[in-house]
């Protein structure tokens, strides 16, 4: 059940009201990343419009890859970047009449912060996953070698909940075709993989990633070349 979000306006500037969500949404995610390498996004996902533009679109690129509300009973926010986008999928399936809980996961006693997970199915969910999230800032997730995501499994696991997936509002790694594979929607699409890796035990779990919009889509753009390709046209 998709939503569309009308009456956006930004400073004045009104967005148009025929945009889904998710082309609203990267219009507010490219003005709050404008170039930087990296941001934890919280321009748009502590803004109110940003925020519930977020939740929808959270929602539906899980359904579309695979994964509907009935399929996961909560989403768990791996660094604070998450946590607004944690409680906007609360809401915003609350707004479809549908039931979702989120937590956050910490290192400090209680490591869920929320309600209960125990046996319960779990999305896991970040702000911005990538490289470049791992070396802009000190949290505690780290994306190395790719696609290797160093996070200590044992808080889920004593909890004996069931991790599904990796989603993330920008990521930055890319979608694989596969051949003979298909999606939903037939263009052979497969979800990318992350190695969750277990420091404690070294133990790995492979889980998809989806995330909604890829990192290079925000590249700075290189203007001294454009105007190079313009007047050589």
């Amino acid at each position: 059940m998709k939503t569309t979000v009308h009456g956006l306006d930004d400073s004045g500037e009104g967005f148009d009201e025929l945009l889904n969500t998710t082309d609203q949404l990267r219009t507010l995610l490219a003005k709050e990343i404008n170039g930087r390498p990296f941001t934890e996004l919280s321009g748009v996902t502590f803004d109110h419009q940003g925020a519930e533009l977020a939740g929808h679109v959270l929602l539906d690129t899980l359904e579309d890859s695979g994964y509907s509300v009935d399929d996961y009973d909560a989403v768990g926010a791996l660094t604070a970047a998450a946590v607004p986008l944690a409680d906007a999928m609360l809401h915003a399936a609350a707004s479809r009449g549908q039931s979702l809980d989120a937590f956050v996961m910490d290192f400090v006693y209680p490591s869920i912060k929320g309600p209960s997970i125990r046996g319960k199915r779990v999305i896991l969910l970040d702000a911005w996953l990538s490289q470049k999230s791992y070396v802009q800032t000190s949290s505690l997730v780290t994306l190395r070698n790719g696609n290797e995501l160093s996070l200590d499994c044992s808080i889920i696991r004593h909890q004996d909940a069931q991790p599904l997936a990796i989603a993330s509002l920008v990521g930055g790694l890319h979608q694989q075709k596969i051949p003979g594979s298909s999606n939903k929607d037939g263009a052979g699409k497969q979800n990318p993989t992350i190695q969750m890796l277990d420091p404690v035990d070294g133990t790995s779990t492979s889980l998809p990633f989806i995330c909604v919009f890829d990192e290079n889509q925000f590249a700075p753009v290189n203007h001294e070349a454009s105007v190079e390709r313009e007047q050589n046209h």
